[in-house]
């Protein structure tokens, strides 16, 4: 990828999924956007991995490891207080540059691999709606697993907090994680009817790098490529971690697409694939392929696709022509699928917030 066109997804990045949510990453990247030094340094980047938020985990994760340089006052999750100012910018660019060997080292081997887990709580729901179509026993298998956070969905604790003062709760009454999601309605819209469990009988994750959260530098890069202004991300993926190690999941090295089929008959029973924000990191013709593995797995066992993806990069491909899904607000959609006779039948469930925090329930 050529410089122009790095700074096109630097500036992209800030305008559209930083703006209003990380004032620190929105200011950073506005400003790589506009730097050939900065910006080069994704240059080393693997085919397809050009991406602001594999820049900004790379600082984070020199911060991290120099917790005493003065940039790290901008860094909440290292106990920085400091607001963005007029010394954040030429501070953040020349201790990267300083540092450019070690930079360029993370971005040509890493990816960003963000296992936020209050994306439970957006999934939930699906999950829930899947395993009641099951009968009430579901295997999990998530693609693009990262260190497979989410497969322990079914020990989380959720409050979802509604209009008016309601609070719609479900999950075990007393677990080490807890999660808290705004939930309004659509017009139209009636409030889902949520299990106060859900029966998981087995489960997997598949990624063509699966996180050991054994492994402590493993650990350190998945915090770094949590936000550095939203330290209680951090606080919560530590929480996570930590139960985890308790029930650790099976996670299988392996590509999403040619890889799918033989994880998937590793899972006996009823199966629900998981999807949160994967799908954006594949190729318009990968996503059609992923969509064809699980039409052809669902003719021969019952499977549920239960996917939080931006509308273009997952429900489209099985739902056309809802633009209403589409629009640049920022908005991902969560998704349920499943295959009778061959055909898919897509229900689109809510309008969601990407990194979990809020969901808009959708009329049926």
């Amino acid at each position: 990828m050529d410089l122009d066109a790095i700074k096109d997804v630097l500036r992209t990045f800030a305008e559209v999924e930083a703006r209003g949510v990380s004032p620190l990453y929105e200011h950073l990247a506005l400003q790589a956007a506009e730097d050939d030094d900065v910006a080069g340094l994704l240059s080393v980047a693997r085919d397809g991995e050009v991406r602001a938020t594999l820049l900004m985990a790379t600082a984070h994760r020199l911060v991290q490891a120099d917790p005493i340089h003065p940039l790290s006052r901008y860094y909440p999750s290292l106990g920085g207080f400091d607001g963005v100012d007029p010394e954040t910018w030429p501070l953040f660019r020349s201790f990267l540059l300083e540092r450019a060997d070690k930079a360029r080292a993370l971005i040509s081997s890493r990816y960003t691999q963000t296992n936020e887990v209050r994306r439970a709580a957006l999934l939930y729901p699906g999950v829930a709606r899947a395993a009641r179509e099951a009968g009430g026993k579901v295997a999990l298998l998530e693609v693009g697993c990262s260190a497979g956070l989410l497969l322990g969905m079914d020990r989380f604790g959720y409050r979802y907090q509604c209009d008016g003062g309601e609070q719609l709760t479900a999950g075990p009454a007393k677990s080490a994680v807890g999660l808290h999601c705004a939930l309004d309605l659509a017009p139209g819209a009636v409030a889902p009817k949520l299990p106060k469990k859900l029966a998981v009988t087995d489960r997997a994750g598949l990624d063509r790098a699966p996180v050991d959260l054994s492994d402590e530098d493993e650990l350190a890069w998945l915090e770094a490529c949590v936000w550095a202004d939203q330290p209680d991300r951090i606080r919560l993926l530590r929480t996570a971690a930590a139960e985890q190690a308790k029930h650790r999941p099976r996670l299988i090295t392996g590509d999403g697409v040619t890889d799918f089929a033989a994880a998937a008959a590793s899972l006996d029973g009823p199966l629900v694939v998981l999807t949160s924000h994967v799908l954006a990191y594949f190729g318009a013709s990968r996503r059609a392929e992923f969509v064809s593995e699980l039409a052809s797995l669902a003719a021969s066992r019952p499977v549920w696709w239960v996917s939080e993806e931006f509308y273009g990069a997952g429900l489209e491909q099985v739902l056309p022509g809802r633009s209403d899904l589409a629009g640049g607000d920022g908005l991902a959609t969560l998704g349920v699928v499943r295959w009778e006779d061959g055909k898919a039948e897509a229900h689109a469930l809510a309008r969601t917030a990407p990194h979990g925090q809020r969901m808009t329930w959708l009329p049926l």
